[in-house]
């Protein structure tokens, strides 16, 4: 039974929410804002955390951050809900800050179940992949969500990780946007696809690798990215 974490200082949403998952066989546990909410992540064993953006004190783009930067809880699914008046550069931020989605208010029980759902399944994916990956000094352990570069161990955000596994397994063939968002997001991208995202994680991601190793990560103008020589 997963259990989910559910963070919201509207008491009338979060108890919604509750009742919503408990029928749908779902564990849950709730906090009134980011800072129990921090400390529930950390000890209550959560499979995922849902988390109101806006909220006093620790906000959910703040508690994103800190969740994701941490060795314990950097595994640990997150998606922030935001309010109807939600502007683009918020969801980006969000997303950069390591989010796995970003749902509007108000949206249907359902829709946000289903979100749950295939975020769940993605994680659930990426722990049945075992198999080392290794190109150019560059070597990669899912089972372990480990980077190394020349031994050297290289921190990396859950979203960079994915898209490194990504490009590493590709075998140089030429990822499109769309299909990142696709892949690595999981959207839907008639609802959400903006190009900025991935290139936002791409850039990041060469950063950390240093020049040696982000160079292998190529713009196809006008068709995507991939791994090249």
């Amino acid at each position: 039974m997963p259990k989910i974490l559910v963070i919201d200082d509207v008491a009338e949403l979060r108890k919604a929410i509750e009742k919503m998952l408990t029928q749908n066989g779902f564990a849950v546990v709730t906090a009134a804002n980011g800072s129990d909410g921090l400390l529930l992540a950390q000890e209550a064993g959560a499979d995922l955390v849902l988390t109101d953006a806006v909220m006093p004190g620790l906000d959910g783009h703040a508690l994103c951050r800190v969740l994701k930067k941490s060795a314990k809880t950097r595994g640990l699914p997150v998606i922030i809900m935001s309010g109807e008046m939600v502007e683009e550069r918020d969801v980006v931020s969000g997303l950069e800050g390591g989010a796995d989605d970003y749902v509007i208010k108000p949206f249907p029980m359902k829709v946000l179940l289903a979100r749950i759902r295939a975020v769940l399944r993605r994680y659930d994916q990426d722990a049945g992949t075992h198999e080392r990956l290794k190109r150019f000094g560059i070597e990669l352990d899912p089972s372990r969500r480990e980077v190394r570069i020349d031994g050297q161990v290289i921190a990396l955000a859950r979203k960079e990780f994915d898209l490194l596994a990504l490009f590493l397994s590709s075998g140089g063939r030429v990822l499109s946007t769309t299909y990142l968002l696709e892949t690595v997001w999981g959207y839907d991208v008639a609802d959400y696809n903006d190009p900025h995202t991935v290139e936002t994680h791409i850039s990041h991601l060469r950063k950390k690798l240093g020049a040696k190793a982000g160079r292998h990560i190529c713009n196809v103008r006008g068709s995507g990215y991939k791994f090249s020589d």
